[in-house]
């Protein structure tokens, strides 16, 4: 019976299929997952002094897998420089420095999260495991011998935050965070805040006489970032993290946690009048009754009523009488405004200055100051941004700090009694600032007027003589 013509075609190509495959294997015989794997050097020591610090570690694979390199030591510890990576196929070489995953001695007392560490001096059995996506398993394994190796680590003994809760806001309580790091052999530190959303924040060391990357003791400064204008991270607990790297790869870390209350830009200034001037300024008698001495507060002048300044550019005010202004400060930041005294309505002698009466400068207090060109210290006469009905009291470490509130404003005003006058100077200008003790002055030179003093009837003030040129 004759063969059909179609499986007389089928069984031909079978056959040559066949030889093909046959071909194929003659030609190009199935190759292992993993060739030529090894170091090129039998000995490394790894020191940082540039000779034989490093080894070549390369292979191939013919096939994608996932690769782990394991190190064993003669008490038979395991150690890991990698674990589980995928490859695909390709000829694969990595430096190796005798540096692994951290790892801890049992006789050891280490204060730090060691992260990669440096084997001891010894001689090691690698092996080399990949593992194909089809489960095919390819293994390889040799030995390396470290010696000379500078295996002591950068071990960060001490790691200290102060204060824990900080408010950056510039009011000059507990505005930057002071942390104290000692490392205990020359490493490379950094230091940097981690926020909810995993982004890192990096911290500037602070220079203290200490070299960057010597052992010993190293001081961070860290303000939020407020002083260079930027915004402050929002309110919360945030983890600070501090790392140490030596020359030879060695690295580990501390970690602490940090709370920021209170946050954000201060943004004070002296509200623009929409009709009127900014500033008004007005003369008035004087009374013994608002004489204030150190200890000694004396009566608060009225507020100054009225638009339009009385004094123009150039004005006359009576030896013995008083400069008055009046302005209103507004808090257009988020944060409130930290102010100190005296009060508004306080009337100063000529001679006197704010800390004469009592009332010092405080780093990140905010004022309302009077200057005139003949003066000797820059905004001697200063005034709280608020009465007390416009201020809020916080009771912080026992004691009583006062704010303007954000989105509020205040009225200030005051007086200077002007008593001298000296003849070369005589009108002078004045003038009227916002300061921002310790920081800056945030508004200098606003609404400058030019005052003469002349005798009037009954003055019992002093001129200065004048002064001959040098």
């Amino acid at each position: 019976m004759p063969i059909p013509r179609l499986l007389t075609v089928l069984v031909a190509l079978l056959a040559v299929a066949a030889m093909l495959v046959i071909g194929m294997f003659l030609l190009q015989p199935p190759r292992p997952l993993l060739e030529a794997a090894g170091f090129d050097l039998e000995t490394i020591t790894p020191n940082a002094d540039g000779e034989n610090d490093l080894a070549v570690f390369s292979y191939r694979l013919n096939d994608s897998a996932t690769v782990t390199l394991t190190l064993r030591d003669e008490q038979e510890r395991l150690y890991t420089f990698r674990d589980q990576e995928p490859r695909v196929a390709d000829t694969y070489s990595a430096l190796f420095g005798g540096v692994v995953n951290g790892f801890i001695l049992p006789e050891e007392t280490v204060q730090s999260e060691v992260e990669r560490r440096l084997l001891m001096d010894g001689t090691y059995t690698w092996t080399l495991t990949a593992v194909a996506h089809d489960g095919e398993v390819g293994e390889a394994s040799g030995t390396i011998t470290i010696a000379e190796s500078d295996s002591q680590l950068p071990d960060i003994s001490g790691f200290s935050l102060s204060p824990r809760e900080f408010t950056p806001n510039q009011d000059g309580l507990s505005d930057r965070v002071d942390i104290q790091v000692y490392v205990s052999k020359p490493a490379v530190l950094t230091m940097y805040l981690v926020d909810r959303a995993g982004q890192r924040e990096y911290i500037t060391e602070r220079n203290e006489g200490r070299a960057l990357g010597d052992a010993g003791a190293h001081v961070f400064d860290y303000d939020g970032g407020i002083d260079a204008g930027k915004e402050p991270p929002p309110d919360g607990d945030y983890l600070v993290v501090v790392e140490a790297q030596d020359a030879v790869g060695q690295r580990v870390r501390r970690t602490d946690t940090l709370t920021i209350r209170d946050g954000g830009f201060p943004l004070g200034a002296i509200f623009p009048q929409p009709t009127g001037t900014t500033v008004f300024y007005d003369t008035m008698p004087y009374d013994d009754r608002y004489a204030t001495e150190y200890g000694q507060p004396g009566a608060l002048i009225p507020i100054p009523q009225g638009v339009e300044s009385t004094i123009s550019d150039s004005e006359v005010v009576l030896q013995g009488d008083m400069l008055v202004f009046r302005l209103t400060i507004t808090n257009d930041g988020t944060v409130g405004l930290r102010t100190t005294g005296p009060a508004p309505g306080t009337v100063y002698q000529q001679d006197q200055r704010a800390s004469g009466i009592g009332w010092y400068d405080e780093s990140g207090a905010w004022r309302v100051g009077l200057e005139c060109d003949t003066v000797k210290s820059s905004y001697p006469w200063r005034w709280a941004i608020g009465s007390m009905d416009d201020l809020v009291a916080v009771e912080e470490g026992g004691q009583t700090f006062y704010y303007l509130p954000p989105g509020a404003q205040a009225v200030v005003w005051g007086a200077v009694r002007l008593t001298d006058i000296l003849p070369q100077r005589n009108p002078q200008p004045c003038w009227i600032g916002l300061i921002h003790e310790d920081v800056a002055v945030v508004q200098a030179n606003v609404d400058r007027r030019w005052v003469e003093i002349q005798p009037g009837p009954g003055s019992v003030a002093t001129t200065q003589p004048a002064q001959s040129a040098p």
